[in-house]
């Protein structure tokens, strides 16, 4: 018997999606941490220097599609937990917050090389385009529909 693979549709996007995000939540749950800090975290960890907090909440609004002033709550909680520190406009993370941020990463990428194993490159490649044109069209939709 052979099992016909789904078609890729939005049901099938957010199912993987909701399975590798139920995989990273589980994760972060150890480091006290949740999604959204650790996305917000990771654009302070990587800069090369503090970063505009306007500027880390666009980009994670711009992500996530999500409320701005949620985004601030959430840069608020990494102050609290001392994973970033704010100076004048801007925010950098701490050393506490690369510790964190650099563990978190370290499983989490452990668990992704886990589940992509085996899967032809050409596979991921055409995984990767189609994904990034429906990314691409619904952030035009939803542009639209912002209007």
């Amino acid at each position: 018997m052979t099992i016909t693979a789904p078609t890729v549709d939005g049901r099938v996007i957010g199912l993987a999606h909701y399975a590798g995000r139920a995989v990273l939540e589980s994760v972060l749950a150890r480091y006290g941490m949740t999604f959204q800090q650790l996305v917000t975290l990771r654009l302070a960890a990587v800069a090369d220097a503090p970063v505009e907090r306007e500027g880390l909440v666009g980009q994670v609004v711009d992500a996530l599609k999500v409320d701005a002033a949620d985004v601030h709550g959430v840069v608020q909680e990494l102050l609290t937990k001392e994973l970033v520190a704010a100076e004048a406009t801007r925010v950098r993370v701490t050393e506490a917050g690369r510790d964190v941020y650099e563990l978190a990463s370290t499983e989490t990428g452990e668990i992704s090389a886990r589940i992509y194993a085996d899967i032809p490159a050409e596979d991921l490649a055409a995984a990767g385009r189609v994904l990034g044109l429906v990314t691409e069209r619904a952030n035009t939709e939803l542009a639209t529909l912002s209007q």
